[in-house]
């Protein structure tokens, strides 16, 4: 019982902080040093990325209208828009899959530790800042999906490539990187949803894969128990996302990601 109350926390804290520009991996680290799954190294390596399947499940649904390309018969089966829209997402892909993975091992060897996180955090929020005071004023040039161009498009996911980086945010690289290219904020945030689903599946198969299909009943329920609780968070978090930016900026995220940077460097630091 204690296990499944460990994974139910995980998993608010992955369904809260996917979607946020905070960083979901720069939250694990530091939760993890206080809550300890009591399963194997490989287990939890698997598990860290997996419990993300339930996160992008929700924007499945809650976007499902617009992701959906088929409509009836006597509207012409396809939906041409959402398939350019799906062209666009896969193209932008692209960058992090050919670098991701077959390089996946040793990035997270080479930077899955307090220290990158640490210091990304503080970067990318320091960046959040100066990005939207350099915006101030500004009309956004792409203020719909439909604006999104595919050079555009291959632009967002070379800044998506960052996220490979612990502590990066994957939504965080690819926000920021949409808004100095001329994305509205609510563009941005959307195209960025978006981008998670194929990146995500594509990580959480490459992860079970290299782990096995091996579970046994206890490491199949915390599975589930988490990919479900990140999955009905995650829906809330996105919801007050979309609400959020319509009349906000993105400078708290900024403030909080340098405060939470500095918390990990003196946690580990002052605590090691």
């Amino acid at each position: 019982m204690l296990e499944i109350l460990k994974v139910i926390f995980l998993g608010i804290v992955e369904g809260i902080t996917e979607w946020l520009p905070i960083s979901s991996t720069g939250h694990m680290i530091l939760v993890e040093e206080f809550i300890e799954l009591n399963v194997s190294a490989e287990f939890l390596e698997m598990f860290r990325v997996v419990i993300q399947l339930g996160a992008i499940l929700a924007v499945v649904v809650l976007y499902f209208p617009k992701l959906w390309p088929f409509c009836s018969p006597k509207n012409g089966w396809i939906k041409k828009d959402t398939w350019a829209l799906w062209f666009r997402v896969l193209v932008a892909v692209l960058p992090a899959a050919v670098i991701g993975i077959p390089f996946d091992d040793a990035l997270d060897a080479m930077f899955y530790n307090y220290q990158t996180v640490a210091v990304t955090l503080i970067l990318y929020g320091v960046l959040f800042i100066l990005v939207e005071n350099y915006n101030r004023g500004k009309r956004p040039r792409v203020r719909s999906l439909e604006e999104i161009t595919y050079p555009l498009a291959i632009s967002i996911g070379i800044f998506q490539v960052l996220s490979l980086i612990p502590g990066t945010s994957r939504s965080g690289a690819t926000i920021l990187g949409a808004i100095l290219l001329g994305a509205s904020r609510g563009v941005a945030a959307e195209f960025s949803f978006f981008l998670g689903i194929p990146v995500m599946f594509g990580a959480s198969l490459l992860k079970i894969v290299k782990f096995g299909f091996d579970f046994t009943g206890a490491e199949f329920t915390l599975l589930l128990v988490g990919m479900a609780t990140a999955f009905l968070v995650s829906v809330l978090a996105i919801k007050f996302f979309i609400g959020y930016i319509k009349k906000n900026d993105f400078k708290p995220f900024g403030y909080y990601r340098i405060v939470l940077g500095v918390l990990v460097l003196l946690y580990f630091i002052l605590m090691k």
